[in-house]
């Protein structure tokens, strides 16, 4: 009868301190996500219009579901490119979405001129406004002032 002979591995502790601490830090990261999307009046349970969403304001390559629900779910954290740009759509300090900490998840100072977030409508509306030559463009845009100051003057 032959014996077989299994070696153990031993994992130091600083490995699985390590490991535990990235899986908090994603967590704490969904959670963060998720206050965040609902403080923008977006669904945090539907990872479809978090990757759309995402999607239409990224300029790198998109994202697909699979990975939205990831971040929603505490499983991955975006890279830094991607959660930058997160946090600029949602009105967020990007430091906080990432490592959370004293700031809150209150709009910071774009956001609350109203230049951090767009909704979808108004991002393709931009997109459309660029594909047109430069006289379209400058009457859409005489067009658009006019309509802000007869607005201003109700």
């Amino acid at each position: 009868m032959a014996w077989q002979v299994k070696q153990l591995t031993f994992i130091p502790m600083r490995e699985i301190v390590l490991t535990m601490n990235s899986s908090n830090e994603r967590e704490s990261f969904s959670a963060r996500l998720q206050q965040s999307l609902k403080n923008a009046h977006y669904s945090p349970d539907s990872p479809t219009r978090l990757a759309r969403e995402f999607n239409i304001r990224f300029d790198g390559r998109p994202i697909t579901v699979h990975a939205a629900r990831k971040w929603l779910v505490g499983e991955a954290i975006p890279t830094q490119e991607k959660l930058r740009m997160i946090a600029q759509w949602l009105g967020v300090p990007a430091e906080w979405l990432r490592f959370g900490g004293a700031d809150a998840a209150t709009p910071h100072g774009d956001a609350l001129n109203g230049l951090a977030r767009f909704y979808s409508e108004d991002v393709k509306l931009i997109a459309d406004l660029q594909r047109l030559d430069e006289h379209h463009r400058q009457i859409a845009r005489e067009f658009v002032r006019m309509l802000v100051r007869v607005n201003n003057q109700k």
